[in-house]
């Protein structure tokens, strides 16, 4: 029996995906529950499985890089049809052949045919004869080492110098480049933008256009927080089976933010402005798909360690390429680190149509003025682009102070007062 692989709906208002890649080659046998292809949506990367044993048939036009519709056929799979054994001949023969008579040792010259970049670099430098060498790699290969230990051929005895030596001819630069072979100058390689880069590209110049952006500054002393954390981290692991980091209190401090200031928390819709009671935290994750934003949901009712399991099985999620839709779906308010890349200072882009992003930064060690005298303290600064349509700057510095505030005294995030 013949069954229809279709594209599978991957989540609300997507119409159309493209065809990542095929992990199974069309007229190959596959097992039920084997991945055959990645879909990328404007949101994540989803995988199609087999539903049953068979041989694949990729249908025309459906090869990997392909736009396809939601719901449409892409590949069939025979569930009637047996592995093929057609590899078993040849490789039945070269066994029986491999004993027969043993193999000659390569030459060099066959050797030569097979140059790393390095080891030609070498050759050519020195003006070596790969024929002349023996070469002691894998199957006769020439190693870096026998050419570095190769001396150049002999070169033909010079003729006697005249009387007097000849003026040295003239060279254009014209020859000078054309001697060096021809220019990389115009190289280019085209590369079609993923259907997950391509909606990042549009969400972005969508918040830059159609938002009033404005970015408020403040720096953070991470001091006691960092104390905390020293404090706790061995039996928080212990009990959690994860790492203690910053997470959990950065996200806890925005959620009682947002409560202070129930405009970040809201955005624009048309004519009206939509307060949301929920508080649905965005964490951006760099990932080899491009920036993705999984979302915590409901962060407020998660205790600091459910918060940093959150943002753990997230960040795992995206990187293997198993975030979904759905953990995509529904941030209120979004938290970017820059700082994991070492970046000291930024200014976010808001995750449209939300109408605030935390940004935080590499921690660094400054002298710090404190009941008037210079301490050496941990500080980082943070910067929160917000949506000026929506939000004023007495808030947006409140907003931000609070979060400082907050990570300054631990205790008092932990404990809601």
């Amino acid at each position: 029996m013949k069954q229809e692989i279709k594209v599978p709906a991957v989540g609300e208002s997507i119409t159309e995906a493209t065809i990542g890649s095929w992990t199974k080659k069309s007229g190959e046998f596959v097992k039920r529950n084997e991945i055959l292809m990645l879909l990328e949506t404007d949101k994540a990367s989803v995988e199609v499985v087999a539903e049953n044993d068979g041989v694949l048939t990729i249908l025309p036009g459906n090869e990997a890089g392909a736009v396809v519709k939601i719901g449409a056929t892409v590949a069939m799979l025979d569930t009637d049809a047996k592995p093929s054994a057609e590899a078993a001949a040849p490789a039945a023969a070269a066994t029986a052949a491999a004993p027969s008579t043993a193999a000659p040792a390569p030459t060099s010259t066959a050797a030569s045919q097979h140059l790393s970049p390095a080891v030609q670099r070498i050759v050519t430098e020195k003006g070596l004869e790969p024929s002349t060498i023996q070469g002691t790699g894998k199957d006769g290969r020439l190693t870096k080492g026998d050419v570095l230990d190769a001396s150049a051929p002999a070169k033909a005895a010079a003729p006697a110098p005249a009387a007097k030596a000849a003026p040295a001819p003239q060279v254009s630069a014209a020859e000078v480049m054309a001697a060096r072979g021809p220019s990389k100058q115009g190289e280019k390689k085209l590369v079609p933008m993923t259907t997950i880069r391509k909606r990042i590209a549009e969400r972005l110049k969508e918040a830059q256009n159609t938002s009033a952006l404005l970015t408020t500054f403040n720096e953070i002393d991470m001091t006691k927080v960092m104390d905390l954390r020293s404090k706790y981290k061995d039996k928080f692991k212990e009990k959690y089976g994860l790492n203690l980091g910053f997470n959990g209190f950065f996200v806890k401090a925005c959620v009682e933010a947002l409560k202070a200031t129930p405009a970040v928390n809201a955005w624009i819709n048309g004519t009206d402005i939509e307060y949301h009671n929920y508080y649905n935290i965005g964490i951006a994750v760099s990932t080899d798909k491009g920036l993705m934003v999984p979302v915590v949901k409901d962060a407020d009712m998660l205790s600091l360690a459910g918060i940093e399991m959150a943002v753990r099985d997230l960040a795992l999620k995206g990187r293997d390429g198993k975030i979904t839709p759905n953990d995509l779906s529904g941030g209120t308010f979004s938290i970017t680190n820059g700082g994991v890349f070492g970046s000291l200072l930024s200014t976010p882009i808001l995750n449209f149509p939300q109408s605030g992003i935390l940004g935080l930064h590499k921690i660094q060690d400054r002298p710090m003025a404190i009941n008037g005298k210079v301490e050496i303290r941990p500080m980082m600064y943070v910067a929160f682009t917000y949506d000026h349509r929506i939000i004023d700057g007495k808030e947006a510095v409140g907003f931000l102070v609070k979060v400082k505030e907050l990570i300054e005294d631990p205790e008092r995030l932990l404990l809601e007062v």
